[in-house]
């Protein structure tokens, strides 16, 4: 008896002793019910209602902002049914993909991706798309039900499969390569609610968004990998400060964040298989766009994407640069 008390003391004492941040790791639906709490607390407009850690980083469109600023001030009410949740309890993050009203009741899709450490979140960032029109707001009513989907477990790919696969998506895009990355021929893509790939190869080009290109039609028309080889996308210059590490296997939802620069040293760039079209000619003024992609996998492919992005300044400080500032 005497053994087994002390074996049961040591027992204790040893979880007394363990890491705090061990105790406190949150599973997959306490991350998500931190990211909708978060999300309650901001459209109520009190900081105080999220467990905030001391010195959070916190950002919104690529600048560190307080407690109480930017969405914290503007949302003026809940979100509706658009609501996409990525939740990883092996990085301790989440991050939800929504579209709520902000001032004058204008609805907005915005993005927020939050770290826990020890019970605490340390980390919020904020990314907040581009003003939406009506053929955007009519894709970002609910989410595809594809994306939301659970993945089977004879489909389901290891977390360490879908953060690969996530990062292969930006190499095939900077590259025009899509051997790069294994993209399902049922790819569909959307934009910011556009919906930019697996198009009816025929339809209306009611201008905007870059319809008025000759050659748009047919390029929102193709897969997403078949895109990559038209090199559609050689105005990307470079894509950098790319993280890929919150994957979600439940849902097969891998969430990547990168920082987008085009510098737009000219203004004509070569098509490849495009009928009738050799040469995409774009007068653009040079801009960063930091975004936020959700790749849903399952496979060994990537099925769908869904994205929000923010159209920023040349040379906008990227997440990196902020980081560092915060550290000095």
């Amino acid at each position: 008896m005497k053994l087994k008390a002390k074996a049961l003391l040591g027992i204790a004492m040893l979880a007394l002793a363990a890491p705090a941040s061990a105790q406190a790791d949150c599973d997959r639906q306490c991350l998500i019910d931190m990211a909708d709490g978060y999300i309650d607390a901001m459209v109520a407009s009190d900081p105080s209602r999220a467990p905030l850690a001391d010195g959070i980083i916190m950002v919104e469109n690529q600048k560190r902002i307080a407690p109480g600023e930017g969405l914290w001030s503007s949302l003026s009410g809940a979100p509706g049914d658009f609501v996409i949740h990525v939740a990883d309890p092996v990085s301790q993050q989440v991050g939800v993909l929504l579209v709520a009203p902000t001032a004058e009741n204008k609805p907005t899709l915005f993005s927020v991706r939050l770290k826990r450490e020890n019970g605490r979140i340390t980390e919020a960032e904020h990314l907040v798309g581009n003003e939406l029109g009506e053929p955007q707001l009519a894709n970002l009513q609910t989410p595809r039900p594809a994306l939301m989907r659970e993945v089977p477990y004879e489909y389901a790919d290891s977390r360490g499969r879908m953060i690969w696969l996530g990062k292969s998506y930006y190499d095939a895009l900077d590259n025009n390569n899509s051997n790069l990355s294994p993209m399902a021929d049922d790819c569909e893509r959307r934009e910011n609610g556009f919906q930019t790939a697996r198009n009816p190869m025929i339809r209306e080009t009611v201008g905007g968004n870059g319809q008025t290109d000759p050659a748009f039609a047919y390029l929102g028309g193709l897969g997403c990998a078949a895109q990559m080889d038209t090199n559609m996308w050689e105005y990307i210059t470079e894509i950098h400060t790319r993280r890929v590490d919150i994957a979600d296997p439940v849902t097969g939802l891998v969430w990547g964040q990168s920082h987008f620069r085009h510098d737009f040293t000219k203004n004509e760039f070569p098509l490849l298989g495009v009928p009738g079209v050799e040469v995409r000619k774009m007068d653009f003024n040079p801009f960063d766009m930091p975004a936020v992609h959700i790749y849903k996998v399952w496979g060994g492919k990537i099925h769908e994407i869904e994205a929000v992005g923010w159209t920023a300044p040349y040379n906008t400080p990227n997440w990196n640069d902020l980081t560092q500032q915060a550290a000095r």
